[in-house]
Parts: C-alpha cells; sequence; structure tokens
C-alpha cells in the first residue's frame, strides 16, 4: 500500500551566500507565506551587482528570508518589519540562533511605520500577503510620499498574478520580471 504522508513544512534553508545551507524555523499561519526557494534563487540572481553593502528594507518581513539572504550576501544593514506578535518572535529567535545583528525587526503595521519620515533605502522588498493588493498599493504610495526612495533605489515586488492593477510611480522603471504559476514578481529600479 502506498499511502503519501501529508506533513508541513516548517523550516526554510537560506540558499545562498555565507549562511548558505543554515535553516531557520518557521510558524505555520495562514498570513506567512515565504518566498519559494526558486522565487528568492532568481531574485538574489537579479540583486547581485546591488545587494553587497546595500541598507534594505523589508516591509512585510514574515519569516524574515528575504533580509536573511539580504545579510547572508554581506547587505549592510536591513530593517524588517512584522506586524504578526508569534511570527515576530520566531524571526527574533532565529535571527539570535543564527547570531544576525545586522537586522533590525520591528513589530509594527507596516503603514503605521512608514507615515513617519524615516530613512532612505537601496533595497526595499513588498511581499505582502497575497490577497492584499489595497496594502501594497498604500505601502507604494508611502514610500514615495514620504521619500523612502532615492535615485538608484531598487524596489522588489512580489504579489499574486491578478486582473486588478496596482498604480506603479512614474519615476520607477520596471527591470525584471517574471511569472510562476499564481505569482509574479519584479523588481522596478528608481529613476
Amino acid at each position: 500500500m502506498n499511502k503519501k504522508k501529508k506533513f508541513k513544512k516548517n523550516t526554510l534553508k537560506i540558499i545562498g551566500g555565507k549562511l548558505k545551507r543554515q535553516k531557520i524555523n518557521i510558524i505555520h499561519s495562514k498570513n506567512l507565506r515565504p518566498t519559494k526557494n526558486f522565487i528568492r534563487e532568481t531574485l538574489f540572481n537579479w540583486l547581485n551587482k546591488y545587494i553587497q553593502n546595500s541598507i534594505c528594507l523589508d516591509c512585510f518581513a514574515g519569516s524574515g528570508i528575504l533580509g536573511i539572504e539580504s545579510i547572508s550576501r554581506y547587505a549592510k544593514l536591513v530593517t524588517s518589519l512584522e506586524i504578526n506578535k508569534k511570527i515576530f518572535f520566531k524571526m527574533y529567535k532565529n535571527l539570535k540562533k543564527l547570531n544576525i545583528h545586522e537586522i533590525n525587526i520591528i513589530n509594527i503595521n507596516a503603514l503605521q511605520w512608514l507615515k513617519k519620515k524615516e530613512n532612505t533605502y537601496d533595497i526595499i522588498f513588498l511581499d505582502p500577503p497575497y490577497n492584499c493588493l489595497q496594502l501594497l498599493q498604500k505601502t507604494i504610495f508611502l514610500l514615495e510620499k514620504n521619500k523612502y526612495t532615492k535615485k538608484n533605489t531598487i524596489i522588489y515586488i512580489e504579489k499574486k498574478i491578478s486582473k486588478q492593477k496596482i498604480e506603479i510611480p512614474k519615476t520607477w522603471i520596471l527591470k525584471k520580471s517574471k511569472k510562476q504559476k499564481k505569482i509574479e514578481y519584479k523588481i522596478y529600479l528608481k529613476k
């Protein structure tokens, strides 16, 4: 009898850089959907010449894997925003376990945090929950309004493919784009 065992994967593997093959633990939550390995590999191939010594912002950190991959590939500093307390504390434990000090994690609603002027960033990751296009749109608006982007900032957007369009600022130039099953991901360069 051939029975398939159903189990939920509770770890993610870092796919590149100085922390390659290290694992982080994740919480299973309907609101947590970590970026898949093949997408992360493509993304960081796209970012390869920009990531070293960059200052990054991850607006919807979740598992924290995009920030951790960035530090693994020698980004200088990452600010990670996460609203869910359980997910935030799991990320905190993972950073402690991996001895990562270059990620500043903040337990806050991204929109609330973005309403104040904080800093400009070299790379910004926008990977909100998939069914929240309005949240993505508001985030893009606040990034521009409060000048979190500067000339040559790279903005990564990952979202579910949808007929509903999001409005991208005219100063953001599409550089790379890919679709996988129900997901689309793109990088823009601020001109």
